[in-house]
């Protein structure tokens, strides 16, 4: 049976919109993978959503003064806009608070109490006397016991990584009233006992060795080395799907324990609304044949490369486990965190204001935080698309289209004789080509892009070595040659920029009447003769616009760039 490819990207918190680190975590890797394996003809689902489950939401929803039902359906469809304004083709979408995550989490929950890996422990829980409530581990700031980072939360620390329980703060204080009159107040909760499971997943992780990305690897294996240990699940209180079992039902499910069945959840959701799709069965509990590329932060290792798949196996049935872990480290701001509340940083709702989805989607992989954090800022975006972007492709493209109409009108002028410079041209692009495909398919996207920027400057520099505007004064039929390669480039360039920039392929290719995004697999000679003589084109307006100094200075400042 031919293997399907199922795709997850991590799922976005909905307080608030998602800012230009999310998209470059995440999101934007998968849906490039996504659209890559579609062209070439592969079976993909590709699975997002709002993670819309705890306290952080209940208190954003009562400072908007709107109900908790309310906040989520307002920030779920606010990023669902946001996202489609990207171009994110997600296959299905949806948010952790729908019946069929309830019911996959049930189904998981009950399999892993019946096969021993649920236990009940009394336990001191961060209590605020001050905002009279018991306080979710995300509620509890302070400083990190590890690295001594000041802004540490009571589940875990985004510095080091390294995950928390609340009472291990050093100065630990109420992130809702900042109040410092915390106390620990006894409680019942449960527990999934990881540890039952250190040797199952000690050696499982092992066998993703040099497959999964290496941050994902070494994060996992020096987690697994300091020792699994039993971890809540369950929490006093309000929203959230409630416990399913007898003594527990005023407590509601933690919400990193359903969020991560949301996949399979949103993927039944997706399946029971069309009888056209699927069975999500097909996708989840067909591990032989289904490939599960995970796209994550750093900041998500510990639950996707061990909590979640051991909940998967201590339920015993045959879920499809992740079989590419894909984290990469994060994007930072020129000047300091990307901060809502300090008014730093690009927001997406913001991002999608200034310029096209399309320039955004090109800067964020070409700079992608693989191994190490990058930083954004103005003066590398506006380098990138005004040389990348503008002088590289732009130019390419105006040349070679206005030259056309200018000698022989809007339709494809003959191919005649071929020389050493096409033979040049072809064997340069079949190795550019084949090179970018490797790195697509191995999700090394920032080598993928410098790959795509160099097949777009093989184009620039057969142009500048032919000459066609002189061969046209001596030789006609030269230039024609020239000129229909010239053309054909264009095409190639649109199916090839087709994964990361889909709405400025879609117009390259609608140049000539096409959308065809079908991953080129011939000879460069013969994707060369894709366009006939004698067919139609369009001379385009130009497809990008230069960013000046001036419009790059207003968006330092307004963006708060290096405050």
């Amino acid at each position: 049976m031919r293997k399907k490819y199922l795709i997850t990207s991590a799922l976005t918190y909905i307080n608030g919109a998602p800012h230009i680190g999310h998209l470059a975590g995440a999101m934007l890797n998968a849906d490039i993978y996504a659209r890559f394996l579609r062209a070439k003809g592969e079976d993909v689902l590709f699975v997002g959503g709002t993670d819309v489950h705890g306290t952080k939401m209940e208190v954003a929803a009562a400072e908007e003064g709107i109900t908790y039902k309310e906040y989520i359906k307002k920030y779920h469809d606010l990023h669902t806009k946001i996202y489609e304004g990207f171009n994110l083709s997600f296959d299905a979408y949806g948010n952790t608070d729908s019946e069929e995550n309830k019911e996959m989490t049930y189904r998981i929950f009950e399999g892993l109490d019946k096969n021993g890996y649920i236990s009940s422990k009394t336990t001191k829980r961060p209590f605020c006397a001050d905002d009279n409530q018991f306080l979710a581990d995300s509620q509890v700031g302070g400083t990190c016991p590890y690295c001594g980072y000041e802004k540490a939360r009571g589940d875990q620390c985004e510095h080091c990584t390294k995950l928390l329980e609340p009472e291990e703060l050093k100065n630990p204080y109420s992130t809702i009233s900042g109040s410092h009159n915390i106390i620990f107040k006894e409680t019942q909760n449960l527990f999934i006992d990881l540890d039952k499971m250190q040797s199952q997943i000690d050696s499982w992780v092992e066998s993703k060795k040099g497959i999964w990305s290496d941050i994902a690897y070494t994060t996992a294996k020096k987690w697994l080395k300091e020792g699994l240990q039993p971890r809540g699940i369950t929490r006093d209180i309000k929203n959230g799907f409630p416990v399913p079992k007898a003594g527990y039902d005023d407590k509601v499910f933690y919400c990193w324990f359903d969020a991560p069945i949301g996949y399979i959840g949103i993927t039944k959701e997706w399946a029971d609304k069309d009888p056209k799709n699927r069975h999500w069965e097909d996708w989840w509990l067909n591990p032989e044949n289904v490939w599960h590329t995970e796209f994550i932060g750093k900041d998500n290792i510990p639950f996707h490369s061990i909590i979640f798949p051991a909940m998967l196996f201590g339920s015993k049935e045959p879920w499809t486990q992740v079989s590419f872990l894909k984290a990469t480290s994060w994007l930072n701001f020129a000047g300091g965190k990307i901060s809502k509340s300090e008014h730093r940083g690009v927001f997406l709702d913001d991002a999608l204001t200034e310029f096209p989805a399309d320039y955004w989607r090109y800067w964020i992989p070409a700079n992608s935080p693989e191994s190490d954090d990058s930083v954004f800022s103005f003066e590398s975006f506006t380098a990138t698309v005004n040389k990348d972007l503008n002088d590289v492709l732009g130019n390419f493209i105006n040349r070679v289209t206005k030259m056309t109409v200018k000698d022989f009108g809007t339709t494809v002028p003959a191919l005649g004789e071929l020389t050493e410079n096409e033979k040049e041209l072809y064997d340069e692009l079949d190795r550019l080509i084949k090179q970018y495909t490797n790195h697509m398919e191995a999700i090394e996207f920032r080598k993928a892009l410098a790959d795509l920027r160099e097949i777009w400057v093989s184009g620039n520099n057969y142009i500048a070595k032919t000459e066609p505007w002189k061969a046209v004064k001596v030789d006609k039929a030269r230039a024609a040659t020239i000129l229909n390669t010239g053309l054909n480039l264009i095409h190639l360039f649109g199916v090839l920029s087709a994964p990361v920039m889909p709405a400025k392929a879609a117009e390259m290719l609608s140049l000539f009447g096409k959308q065809d995004f079908a991953w080129p697999t011939d000879k460069a000679e013969d994707l060369l003769k894709t366009l006939k003589e004698g067919d139609s084109f369009t001379a385009p307006e130009p497809l990008f616009q230069k960013i000046t100094p001036e419009r790059k200075e207003e968006l330092k400042i307004k963006y708060k760039e290096g405050v």
